[in-house]
């Protein structure tokens, strides 16, 4: 099994947001990324792609608009319409998608008609004085995407929510672990292997994801590339699923068990009672979770408990310098 990925990692980003001056009216948007928490744990390469082809700074803005046709969907220049750049970042994204490497993650400029993610301004070419629709997504950013549609993204200003911030980063270090075994060579042991040590994350995000990937890897001989395929779409997914204190609680209550091999009676039960008050909302989920390790990590010499011991739950990403 490869090792996991060390910070910082490979992460791609729209450039203004690195207080680079690039945005059309000749602005950046340093201040709107939780930037010194997030450069702890990546290096950024940056990306302009209105820049990258070819347009100045200061520039014409430019937006989306829906055709008359009512289903496409064009990056056009705001003052004269005839302007069209679609094509233009959607190529420039094919290009970035090969020359970015082995990035991890992307964040994105909220609202961008380049790199917003999610439900940028759609006006209607047809009606002007019709109110825009929230439901577009960058031309650049959708390329790239759907290039790399396993890729962990987000937009700037979410990442100033702890929760959303915690499971971006979890995530860009899940996919790191993923790209480093495909480098070494993906193999049917490989993949279980790999599983194996993601097993309990993935419970505590999503059910239903899990349940699934046991069910994919039931399959997996004779091994196949869309069979890993398959299986990094849907831990990747299930990743990005917000956690619960219940989905917490039932995975605490699964690692539990394995302190039935050796763990005396009194160690199980005080992580019992530790669990049972962060269920109750008394402590925070670090308490259980590092008692929980701690009492697993006295012995490692069982292989179950170090099956337990070695889960990439009790540390999604590790600690920041």
């Amino acid at each position: 099994m490869v090792d996991r990925p060390a910070s910082p990692l490979a992460l791609g980003i729209s450039e203004c947001l690195l207080g680079k001056a690039v945005r059309y009216d000749g602005s950046d948007a340093a201040a709107e990324l939780a930037g010194e928490t997030l450069a702890r744990y990546f290096a950024f390469q940056a990306v302009c792609p209105e820049v990258g082809i070819g347009m100045g700074v200061p520039r014409p803005p430019i937006g989306l608009y829906r055709a008359t046709d009512g289903a496409t969907i064009s990056v056009l220049q705001v003052d004269n319409q005839q302007y069209d750049h679609t094509a233009a970042l959607q190529g420039y994204a094919q290009q970035q998608a090969s020359l970015l490497g082995e990035i991890s993650g992307y964040i994105f400029m909220k609202n961008s008609p380049s790199c917003g993610l999610y439900t940028v301004k759609v006006q209607n070419s047809s009606n002007p004085l019709a109110a825009p629709e929230r439901v577009g997504r960058g031309a650049y950013a959708a390329e790239l995407t759907r290039l790399h549609p396993h890729l962990p993204v987000e937009e700037n200003e979410r990442l100033f929510d702890p929760e959303l911030r915690h499971n971006f980063i979890a995530r860009t270090f899940a996919y790191a672990h993923w790209q480093k075994l495909q480098q070494a060579g993906l193999s049917a042991a490989a993949l279980v292997s790999f599983h194996s040590r993601y097993k309990y994350l993935l419970m505590a995000h999503s059910q239903t994801h899990y349940r699934q990937a046991g069910q994919l890897l039931s399959q997996l001989r004779p091994y196949s590339n869309d069979l890993a395929e398959r299986y990094i779409g849907l831990l990747m997914d299930g990743l990005s699923k917000p956690t619960t204190r219940a989905g917490h609680v039932n995975v605490l209550q699964h690692l539990l068990g394995y302190l039935k091999v050796l763990a005396k009676k009194s160690q199980r039960q005080a992580v019992a009672s530790a669990i049972e008050s962060f269920a109750q909302g008394r402590i925070e989920l670090r308490e259980p979770l590092g008692l929980l390790h701690a009492v697993l990590a006295e012995h490692l010499d069982v292989p179950q408990i170090h099956y337990a011991w070695q889960q990439v739950y009790f540390e999604p990403y590790p600690q920041a310098g």
